[in-house]
């Protein structure tokens, strides 16, 4: 395994998922974008952060993979988000529909690396 959270390609993932989603929850109405939006954010940014952190405490098994199930509650959580603005707001999300089945990809691949930490990781 690589010496950085960086390496690790559920990182980069989330990290290039958030940099998409955050920039669109500011093209929301002002009021949307202080609830839902405000929401979508930090559930989005809540992936990125928990891998990191999770990955801190790499020397601690039972850590790590918590704070990976962290991970993909957050990915869950976002997906739901995504959801709503789907239907609140189709003519924002449109050319957005994608975020969702990305989310989704990112959660499955959450859950492997979650597997291979269980079964493969060596502290």
């Amino acid at each position: 395994m690589g010496g950085s959270y960086r390496d690790l390609e559920i990182y980069s993932s989330a990290l290039q998922l958030f940099l998409i989603v955050h920039p669109l929850t500011l093209k929301l109405p002002k009021y949307e974008m202080y609830e839902l939006g405000s929401q979508l954010r930090r559930s989005s940014d809540s992936v990125t952060t928990n891998i990191v952190e999770g990955y801190g405490r790499k020397r601690y098994k039972a850590d790590f993979i918590k704070f990976l199930v962290y991970a993909h509650a957050s990915s869950d959580e976002t997906i739901l988000h995504l959801e709503k603005l789907n239907l609140l707001y189709p003519e924002i999300m449109s050319d957005n529909l994608h975020l969702k089945q990305e989310y989704e990809n990112l959660g499955r691949k959450v859950l492997s690396f979650i597997r291979y930490v269980e079964t493969s990781w060596k502290t």
